[in-house]
């Protein structure tokens, strides 16, 4: 049931994803499916590969992440495994709405591997931790610098940024809260959940308290681990750092690609951590169709149309559509690997 779940969620994926591009061709008379290819063959192959790099490397280090918390609490794993990891998120992570299914389909390799329950799900948690704490410090860094770059996006786009931020700069005050103070907030929860119950406002209160002390553990259990490993915090923070910025990196190398100029890459590197606020906490698998309105309204504010078009259109396509492609290959190849070697986990 569940693989049926997730293969409906994929073909939603792949149907919002096709009307999407047909929805930009259509509504843009400077763009065409020619004129872009054009545009691809005169564009600098220098910098489209780095732009490829950038992409292979959001990949990369989303497991390297997981890979130096995995060593730094003593269960070192390889790079292969860790790049498995990391795709398998990145892919199901873009199928699912608010990236649901990342987390779950890579510990499902995690646990393959050998590596425990609690320790995979304390793994991941932290590794959350980390991934948001390196999105709201880039975001604030764009508010500081360039502040004005928000100005230029449409009065919804605005709505769409500001919710993104607080949502964003929320969950990360929740998670070091829970942290600090996890014994009173888990308390003050079980207080709530048995005051509505004895109002019948809710069912099943047993179940959603053991639920609830099932998390307490998971978050004790990772707090344990974090206990004395100041560096490896440090290291997982800098590689969902270096992960988030090789996402920002792309798009310049593409607008380098195709004619860009040097003077607007601090406001682009701007807009796109707004696109990046505003799209991030829209429940829709891989803000697809969000994503890509956020990224025209930012990219017409400061360039021509033509030049805005064709931003979106290849950036989005390296950046997410063959991104996740790369990561659905790879995920394929493990799974199959697994399934095939009769091996509990993988073997290299």
């Amino acid at each position: 049931m569940e693989v049926k779940k997730r293969g409906l969620w994929a073909l939603a994926a792949l149907l919002l994803a096709v009307l999407t591009v047909r929805l930009i061709f259509k509504n843009s008379a400077e763009l065409s499916p020619e004129e872009l290819l054009r545009t691809l063959e005169s564009a600098s192959p220098v910098w489209l590969i780095t732009a490829i790099f950038c992409m292979l490397g959001f990949i990369w280090f989303e497991g390297k992440a997981i890979l130096v918390i995995l060593e730094g609490i003593g269960s070192p794993r390889s790079n292969f495994r860790g790049l498995v990891y990391g795709a398998s998120d990145i892919y199901f992570s873009a199928i699912t709405p608010s990236a649901s299914g990342g987390q779950p389909a890579s510990a499902y390799f995690m646990i393959r591997d050998g590596i425990s329950h609690a320790t995979t799900t304390a793994v991941l948690l932290l590794n959350l931790v980390m991934y948001t704490l390196a999105i709201v410090s880039i975001a604030l860094v764009c508010i500081i610098f360039r502040f004005p770059v928000f100005y230029r996006f449409s009065l919804f786009s605005k709505f769409l940024i500001l919710i993104g931020f607080a949502a964003l700069s929320g969950l990360a005050f929740m998670f070091i809260l829970l942290l600090k103070k996890q014994r009173l907030i888990f308390g003050a929860c079980r207080r709530i959940i048995r005051f509505l119950a004895s109002h019948d406002w809710i069912r099943n209160s047993e179940k959603k308290i053991e639920k609830l002390n099932q998390a307490q553990d998971e978050y004790a259990y990772c707090v344990r681990l974090m206990s004395g490993h100041t560096a490896m915090l440090l290291k997982a923070y800098l590689y969902n750092l270096i992960q988030r910025l090789c996402q920002f990196v792309l798009i310049i190398c593409v607008y380098m690609a195709i004619g860009g100029n040097t003077s607007n890459i601090a406001d682009l590197f701007a807009t796109q951590c707004c696109i990046i606020l505003g799209s991030n906490c829209v429940p829709v698998p891989g803000a697809i169709g969000v994503a890509d309105y956020l990224m025209l309204d930012g990219y017409t504010q400061m360039f021509d149309r033509t030049m805005a078009f064709n931003l979106e259109m290849i950036g989005r396509s390296l950046s997410f559509y063959i991104c996740v492609l790369v990561s659905a290959v790879i995920t394929l190849y493990a799974y199959l690997k697994i399934h095939t070697s009769g091996k509990r986990g993988l073997k290299s």
